[in-house]
């Protein structure tokens, strides 16, 4: 199985997700590919963009992740541009310096936030992909904290706990964050998928 992500991240938080269930899984740039264009309109789309294009090129079942943030005060953005919000090639402290200066004037209690995860799976010779979505609900931080994760995770504060997402450790989070939750609905419906363990 193919994980279609150039993220090292993600490609860290997928492997940790799948090594338990005993899936053998290859990152695409074993195979010398690099992640195409995401220019669909939804995560989902995103993901099926990625993950199609690494099916195309290894003629193997190939899983792909589009994840973002979504912020309450900021209807929803940076949403599928959350990779690129403070702008093309910026790094995740250009983003969260960005976030922070688009929230400055908004209250504590109305910075309320998730990270949203699109996980999907396609298969050579089906052309029904398997789909599976998950949220992790909280809110933004005042300021940084944490060095774990990566992305907006120093500034993602859980909800029901004081932590942000960089503060916990890796194992925890990988048990309850939005990728997790995706992956784990996705694990759900593998067997019917003509994927076995």
């Amino acid at each position: 199985m193919v994980l279609a992500s150039s993220n090292p991240g993600k490609l860290r938080e997928l492997q940790a997700l799948l090594a338990p269930k005993g899936w053998q899984v290859e990152p695409q740039s074993r195979f010398g590919l690099v992640t195409p264009p995401e220019d669909g309109s939804s995560f989902v789309e995103n993901a099926l963009i990625k993950a199609r294009y690494a099916l195309a090129a290894t003629g193997l079942p190939c899983i792909a992740d589009d994840s973002g943030l979504a912020v309450d005060a900021l209807e929803g953005r940076p949403g599928i541009h959350s990779a690129r919000f403070a702008g093309e090639g910026c790094s995740d402290d250009d983003n969260n310096r960005r976030l922070l200066e688009a929230l400055r004037d908004v209250a504590e209690d109305r910075r309320g936030a998730r990270y949203h995860c699109a996980l999907v799976l396609v298969r050579p010779d089906d052309p029904e992909p398997v789909v599976c979505e998950a949220n992790w609900e909280g809110r933004i931080a005042l300021m940084p904290r944490g060095s774990g994760g990566f992305g907006y995770d120093p500034l993602f504060i859980v909800a029901g706990d004081t932590r942000t997402a960089a503060e916990m450790p890796s194992a925890e989070k990988n048990r309850v964050s939005h990728r997790a939750r995706a992956f784990e609905a996705l694990a759900a419906r593998m067997p019917t998928a003509g994927i076995s363990e």
